[in-house]
């Protein structure tokens, strides 16, 4: 069978990656399709999520990773060579495995594997998560033959006669687990140990935390708990310092208490249940966060990050908003007895949050990862 070889490249992080996993999974059944064999590599930083690439028979070629900033910092010195160094290092390694096409997410450390693909002449494809681009998609768009967005906002940035909107992939077992009947919630508060007549309060900062979220979370534990039970993912940076804060803080608190708040640096096989079992979700505004959010339908309170580059979270969050499925609480109005009394209405008004369920639901594309996958196939020979 004839073998079809794709570099996958994103920034190493979770809302890189997942995509990419769930592009390469379309591309590996429609390749089947076409008597095809698929060899997905992907190029570039993603030691934290080497075991899921590998799991999903994406082999990890190390790319030195670099950051390319708006704005002037010292990391720059460092940063500018480690491109260079990157990009030597994409020649050499795109070379020796000369792919069919390129995908792209864009990120850090995945400039340098676009440029040697484009010295190759290979097709270049990219897709963009957020409403405003980041600097290496914007660059990238300019050589990619085909451009695709999950925000029609974004098509502002680019060449539109590339652009087609399609959502943001979401990663498969969430979206094939994103079962919203009553007796899938129930089986995951079950599995959870979560009681069935409390509302579960779901608050997560994406794969890599939100210390603001963890604070607020110390803070207003005690009053919160009086109100829900909470699933909490800290991040895998945060986990230790947030691990020792509340020991401290709930050294005198019975078991009974205890029991109606769990954390974990990262909700990882169990994610799936935490979506299922909860009523209300508080979270930063990243563009995968955004779409697992309207796979489930959960009702949202978003907290975007502030120094997210050119403000995308904030813009990510109001457009979703926008939609009726999200309330949008920025991080300088965070503050506790606003925060607590917006989600407690929230909870108590059954009707509202059915409709912001609702919305999120239709916000969600099921198709994205499969027209990512077949834009690609239409661009070989």
């Amino acid at each position: 069978m004839t073998k079809l070889r794709i570099i996958l490249a994103g920034g190493g992080t979770g809302g890189h990656i997942f995509p990419l996993i769930a592009v390469s999974q379309a591309l590996r059944e429609l390749s089947a399709q076409r008597g095809l064999v698929l060899d997905a590599r992907y190029f570039g930083g993603a030691h934290d999520y080497s075991g899921a690439l590998a799991e999903n028979d994406i082999r990890f070629v190390s790319i030195i990773s670099s950051k390319l900033r708006r704005y002037a910092s010292a990391a720059n010195f460092l940063d500018i060579p480690k491109f260079f160094l990157g990009l030597l290092q994409s020649l050499w390694k795109v070379y020796w495995f000369m792919p069919d096409a390129v995908f792209s997410k864009g990120g850090p450390g995945a400039l340098s594997v676009i440029l040697a693909c484009k010295f190759y002449m290979v097709p270049i494809i990219i897709q963009e998560s957020d409403s405003v681009p980041g600097q290496t998609n914007v660059i990238s768009g300019k050589l990619a033959k085909k451009i695709f967005l999950a925000f029609a906002s974004a098509a502002d940035y680019f060449d539109n006669s590339k652009v087609s909107v399609v959502g943001n992939p979401v990663r498969q077992d969430l979206a094939v687990a994103a079962n919203n009947t009553e007796e899938a919630r129930l089986a995951a508060k079950k599995k959870l140990d979560l009681a069935d007549n409390i509302p579960v309060l779901m608050v997560m900062g994406g794969s890599q935390g939100a210390r603001r979220l963890n604070e607020f979370m110390l803070e207003n534990l005690n009053s919160l708990i009086g109100e829900f039970q909470i699933v909490h993912q800290t991040g895998e940076g945060e986990y230790e310092s947030f691990f020792q804060e509340y020991s401290a803080l709930t050294k005198d608190w019975s078991e009974e208490v205890k029991k109606r708040y769990r954390f974990k640096a990262f909700w990882e096989n169990e994610l799936k249940d935490v979506y299922l079992a909860a009523d209300l979700v508080v979270a930063r505004a990243g563009a995968g966060t955004i779409f697992e959010l309207a796979v489930f339908g959960r009702p949202a309170v978003l907290v975007p990050l502030p120094e997210a580059a050119g403000d995308h979270q904030t813009k990510n969050a109001y457009e979703y908003s926008n939609t009726g499925a999200a309330l949008v609480i920025e991080q300088k109005n965070f503050l506790g007895n606003l925060v607590l009394d917006r989600l407690a209405r929230l909870a108590r008004d059954p009707g509202l949050l059915r409709q912001m369920s609702e919305a999120a639901r239709k916000f969600y594309r099921p198709e994205a990862a499969r027209q990512i996958a077949e834009g690609i196939l239409s661009l070989l020979k």
